[in-house]
C-alpha cells in the first residue's frame, strides 16, 4: 500500500495501534528499569557510606582500645 503522492507506505490501522501500545509499554518498563537503578545507586551510595564510617572507627595498627 502506498499513500497518494507520497513515497512511503501506509500501515492499517491495526498495526498502528499495536505499535503505539508497544512503544507504551516500553516507555512503562524504560520507566522502571530507570526508577531501579536510581534507587540501586541510592543504596550503592548508602553502603559506601556506611563501609567508609565504620573503618574510620575500626582501631588501626597501633591504635589502643
Amino acid at each position: 500500500m502506498e499513500s497518494l503522492g507520497a513515497d512511503e507506505q501506509v500501515v492499517p490501522l491495526s498495526e498502528a495501534k499495536q505499535l503505539r501500545a508497544q512503544v507504551r509499554e516500553l516507555e512503562r518498563l524504560l520507566g522502571k528499569k530507570t526508577l531501579e537503578a536510581e534507587i540501586l545507586k541510592e543504596a550503592l551510595e548508602l553502603s559506601r557510606s556506611k563501609k567508609l564510617r565504620w573503618r574510620s572507627n575500626w582501631p588501626g595498627p597501633g591504635d589502643s582500645k
